[in-house]
């Protein structure tokens, strides 16, 4: 039910922009999550945005002023806008949703809907 796209292949201080499409659920009612997994760590939690209060953003630190989360309502689709990419940021990226109407946070266990993920990789 959802689907992310757009990862690829990047040189340091590129940009990629990710998107997260939905079948089966509208979008402009969920909260909904970017998460990444890089080789050999865990699953972090790196942006969210709130299908209430305005679109509300929250990022963690490591991408804060770097990663844009966005709505494209008209298209049921969230966009990961990310710039100066390092190979730190190279993972595989999923999206997320909780369940309809629902507020999540930065917990892996608050989304219920996970979409398969797309592999972002910086490398010169």
């Amino acid at each position: 039910q959802l689907q992310a796209s757009g990862g690829g292949l990047v040189q340091p201080g590129g940009s990629l922009t990710l998107a997260c499409a939905a079948s089966g659920l509208n979008l402009n009612y969920y909260d909904i999550g970017w998460f990444r997994q890089a080789p050999g760590k865990e699953r972090e939690f790196i942006a969210s945005i709130s299908w209430r209060s305005g679109d509300y953003t929250y990022y963690t630190e490591s991408v804060k002023g770097r990663f844009t989360i966005s709505r494209d309502n008209a298209k049921n689709t969230v966009h990961l806008e990310m710039n100066s990419l390092n190979v730190e940021d190279t993972a595989i990226y999923h999206c997320a949703a909780p369940e309809v109407g629902t507020i999540a946070g930065i917990q892996e266990w608050e989304y219920t809907y996970w979409g398969q993920g797309t592999l972002v990789t910086v490398s010169s």
